[in-house]
């Protein structure tokens, strides 16, 4: 509880977290931030540089010892990126964050994707260090007190156009995958 507690307020001191609460930033890459993490196979990622930058991502929070809500949400997404046309497919990143970095290990991560038929090119499991993994948690509002505490709010974004969508998990699939085709088109004139 302390811990959470510290995190929060070491978030809430820096300056792009006040500059955000005051009417926004312009630079994702601080406000994300360019923490080292580790994805399912080990491979060092800055999360913005690496991860985020100039991708469509729906982001979602897991941890691979649930047996309820995280296993029951990974079919979902991938039933939603079965459900969008190649085209789109290839282009959305599906980026998987642990809410437990003292035991989702880059291998238990690529377990639980290969259990679930997921472990592939443009699906992202991502771990790290617990304070990097909080850090990152929490610039998604996705930071829980317990990892059972995390959100099950899924995030699509469309980073180079700023835009950002929370979504409940129990949508239909087909809507999702229409949310994220929406996400790509041009923004209108005068929004």
């Amino acid at each position: 509880m302390d811990e959470l507690r510290a995190a929060r307020e070491a978030l809430a001191a820096q300056p792009t977290a006040r500059a955000l609460a005051g009417g926004g930033t312009r630079d994702a890459q601080s406000y994300f931030t360019d923490t080292l993490l580790k994805d399912q196979n080990g491979r060092e990622l800055r999360f913005y540089s690496d991860v985020l930058k100039g991708r469509r991502v729906m982001l979602n929070v897991i941890f691979t010892h649930c047996d309820d809500a995280c296993p029951l949400i990974t079919r979902k997404l991938k039933a939603v990126r079965e459900a969008m046309d190649e085209d789109l497919a290839r282009e959305v990143y599906f980026i998987s964050l642990t809410s437990d970095a003292e035991r989702d290990t880059p291998e238990v991560l690529k377990a639980f994707a290969t259990r679930h038929g997921v472990d592939s090119p443009n699906w992202i499991f991502l771990t790290g260090a617990r304070a990097d993994m909080d850090l990152v948690l929490a610039r998604l509002g996705q930071l829980g007190e317990t990892p059972e505490g995390h959100s099950t709010l899924l995030i699509a974004g469309d980073v180079p156009n700023k835009r950002w969508s929370k979504i409940r998990p129990d949508a239909p699939v087909e809507a999702i995958a229409q949310r994220l085709q929406l996400m790509g088109l041009p923004p209108v004139a005068g929004r």
